[in-house]
């Protein structure tokens, strides 16, 4: 299983597949989860990258197989960034396409805005960009900590993947990676997040950028999708056709068709 030691005492798994051709260096995807979850979450998006690209999937600090740091560690969507560049240099990357699910979405903009010269592309997929004045962060915290994990991931599931839209089978195994998530991580990130607004930086990204969003989903909102993709000067927002709930896992195909026919314009452009 492969762990890569990194700094703040942290054992980072991840996941690296490469079938591109042997004699190529290929340019690297990297998947970033949200939040509660881990990096087995973009199983479906593998094998419709990892022809062309090599594909680098993680689990970020405190979450799936990694570190859980002490009680009271400093959370910051900064942090994640920088866990993250710490990495890939241990990999030796230099530059990827950054796709983000969720707050794994509003981590790949930060990340974006800190380390521009590390991005080609940055995805966002039914990603936040402004939890201020949003009650769900706090009421969410506050229910796992009277309830726990399993319940406020069973109480806001049907928003992930919609009842009579996806497999029950699906349904239950993404509560359950979920699920397994420790609370205290859990609450603290809740916590920070409900402070946190990218409004000010997103105008200030250059890099080239794709929101993703069902067309259906009730994450399709003007302050969500539309309005992080106004504010990001190279943006450009995909709704994908009759998709519904987060449609990185409700529709991975036809996200993918969409962020490679983004990538092929930008290389088109130049």
């Amino acid at each position: 299983m492969p762990v890569a030691q990194l700094p703040g005492n942290l054992e980072m798994y991840y996941q690296d597949d490469d079938y591109t051709d042997p004699w190529r260096t290929p340019e690297t995807v990297v998947l970033h989860h949200g939040n509660a979850k881990n990096s087995q979450l973009w199983y479906a998006w593998v094998p419709l990258l990892a022809r062309q690209y090599r594909v680098i999937r993680l689990d970020a600090r405190g979450f799936g197989k990694s570190t859980v740091p002490p009680k009271g560690y400093d959370w910051s969507l900064s942090g994640f960034g920088t866990d993250l560049s710490n990495l890939l240099d241990s990999l030796d990357i230099d530059k990827v396409h950054l796709i983000g699910e969720t707050i794994g979405g509003t981590i790949a903009l930060q990340f974006a805005y800190d380390h521009p010269e590390r991005v080609q592309t940055v995805t966002a997929c039914t990603s936040p960009f402004n939890f201020t004045n949003v009650s769900t962060y706090l009421d969410n915290r506050n229910l796992v900590l009277a309830e726990g994990v399993e319940s406020w991931v069973r109480q806001t599931a049907d928003r992930r993947l919609e009842p009579g839209h996806s497999d029950p089978a699906h349904h239950e195994w993404y509560a359950q990676q979920m699920i397994n998530t420790s609370a205290q991580v859990v609450t603290e990130t809740l916590t920070y997040l409900s402070t946190q607004d990218l409004t000010p930086i997103l105008p200030k990204i250059q890099t080239p950028a794709l929101v993703l969003v069902g067309e259906q989903s009730s994450m399709n909102t003007a302050d969500r999708a539309q309005g992080m993709a106004k504010l990001l000067p190279n943006g450009r927002l995909v709704e994908i056709s009759g998709g519904s709930g987060y449609i990185q896992h409700s529709d991975p195909e036809g996200c993918v068709a969409a962020w490679r026919e983004f990538v092929g314009l930008l290389t088109h452009q130049h």
